[in-house]
């Protein structure tokens, strides 16, 4: 059996249906497109982004449906001075996944 970026994207611990998975995606790749502003890695478990303060009520919507289907995320909002922070969390068991997250993300920032 193969993997693919799907599969990096949801572990067994996801409980997202698989037809919704795809629209997940897509709405991860449009908030990168739109409002992120950068990107750090903190620490092998930890991604933090700077997003448009804009896009707040999108980010917390769509990082609250995911900590529903991965409860593994945890996401923490950091309000600051011209810009949203925004910490993506995960145990060491789902690096792969932040790995993956982080490159949807650069890929959001260059587009």
């Amino acid at each position: 059996m193969t993997t693919t970026e799907d599969d990096v994207w949801a572990p067994e611990a996801c409980t997202l249906p698989t037809v919704e998975r795809p629209l997940r995606l897509a709405e991860f790749d449009d908030l990168f497109a739109t409002a992120l502003r950068g990107q750090q890695r903190m620490s092998a478990t930890v991604l933090r982004w700077d997003l448009d303060p804009a896009a707040e009520a999108t980010a917390r919507d769509l990082s609250g449906r995911e900590s529903r289907c991965c409860s593994f995320f945890t996401f923490t909002f950091d309000p600051g001075d011209g810009v949203l922070r925004l910490d993506v969390e995960v145990p060491a068991a789902h690096v792969d996944v932040l790995d993956a997250l982080a490159g949807r993300a650069a890929a959001g920032i260059r587009s």
